[in-house]
């Protein structure tokens, strides 16, 4: 079965990768998608992205780097034979934006989502955070 892991990833951050490696273990292939979202500005160009992706990919021979700037994500899923979105969550906030989002997903094209429950140790990285840190000239959020 394939799943699609989409997000921004701007930057690619460690729970990012756990969430991505916990799918591979799941899965027989994770497409993780750079995905555009009309409510934030990248930081990153997409290429950035993209090269950031592969390299936290590295020895998940079961993991396929992707974008997609236009469209509905499960209009890529139908085109990709995806029938599965993955997301991290890190706490009820997550999960209460990620919910509604879920549940239209799969009432307009029976696409699943299944949530990975963020690593403690992690929980409390987000990319805005490791933006908001690399700006103060710190590489490391805690």
């Amino acid at each position: 079965m394939r799943a699609l892991f989409p997000g921004s990833f701007d930057p690619v951050t460690p729970g990012h990768q756990d969430v991505l490696r916990r799918a591979a273990r799941l899965f027989d292939e994770v497409v993780v998608c750079v995905m555009s979202n009309v409510n934030k500005t990248g930081r990153l160009p997409i290429t950035e992205r993209l090269d950031r992706l592969r390299a936290a990919a590295t020895g998940l021979t079961n993991v396929t780097i992707d974008s997609h700037t236009g469209g509905l994500l499960v209009d890529y899923c139908h085109r990709a034979g995806i029938d599965v979105v993955v997301r991290g969550v890190r706490n009820v906030h997550d999960l209460d934006y990620e919910m509604p989002m879920a549940l239209m997903n799969n009432d307009l094209a029976g696409v699943e989502t299944l949530f990975i429950a963020a690593d403690p140790t992690q929980a409390h990285i987000s990319a805005t955070l490791v933006t908001k840190m690399s700006h103060q000239g710190s590489t490391h959020p805690g």
